[in-house]
């Protein structure tokens, strides 16, 4: 079993890279099944890069209503990945979501089912908030009338497009031990976790809060523990057998 490769980063180079990190993996790796898990109204990668390398790019979501709102150029797949009777007869070369998995209340059944769609030595790649960050350990105690109320107060955004549901966080950390050991124990390689450090946006409104968090993240960034990360990426391969 290949040792874990772990990156610090602030979370500025996380939102954006996602893209073209996912596009670099494709390259690199010769993929040609992909597929975007919850990507509904919005995919992760452009259809112009997807269209240029002839790629079959799949998007996945549980709800209709958020796959209606996504471009008819996409192949468009209606199921619940975290179901315990989810099955796929397809097998992808790469399967990602991005600020899915901290809405899936039960992680372990949900990374199970990536990795039955998963091809031999296929890829599993996922961007999620990590749940010690401030904000998202509020989201995670709160009700959820009163965390989409603060949200709408500190970082608003167009609610059509991109809706607030429901956090669990299960599974969702940075690059400790323990994770990477729970991920190695269904039947994955953990062959990179990336952490990033940061989430000012949510402190525009508040200066000064906001200028004694970029102090600590700058900290962090110096002297990186990976329980107080804000978001991480972690690249997942099927373990051959």
């Amino acid at each position: 079993m290949a040792k874990t490769k772990v990156y610090y980063k602030p979370t500025q180079y996380a939102w954006q890279r996602y893209g073209s990190f996912l596009a670099d993996l494709i390259e690199h790796n010769e993929l040609k099944k992909v597929c975007d898990i919850g990507g509904g109204a919005n995919p992760v990668i452009d259809a112009d890069f997807i269209e240029r390398k002839n790629i079959d790019y799949f998007l996945l979501d549980i709800s209709k209503e958020e796959l209606d709102k996504a471009p008819n150029n996409y192949i468009k797949i209606l199921a619940d990945i975290a179901s315990p009777q989810f099955k796929s007869d397809i097998k992808f070369d790469l399967v990602f979501s991005r600020m899915l998995a901290e809405h899936i209340s039960d992680a372990e059944q949900f990374h199970r089912n990536v990795l039955s769609c998963l091809a031999d030595d296929g890829l599993a790649v996922h961007f999620f908030p990590t749940l010690y960050a401030f904000p998202f350990f509020v989201n995670y105690i709160i009700p959820e009338w009163i965390s989409s109320k603060l949200l709408d107060k500190l970082a608003p955004r167009n609610s059509y497009q991109h809706r607030k549901f429901p956090a669990y966080y299960d599974w969702c950390r940075g690059p400790t031990r323990r994770q990477i050991q729970r991920f190695n124990s269904i039947g994955y390689d953990v062959v990179e976790y990336w952490g990033f450090f940061g989430h000012g946006g949510y402190y525009n409104k508040i200066p000064l809060v906001r200028k004694l968090h970029e102090i600590k993240t700058s900290y962090l960034l110096r002297r990186p523990n990976p329980v107080f990360t804000s978001y991480a990426y972690v690249i997942l391969k099927k373990k051959s057998l």
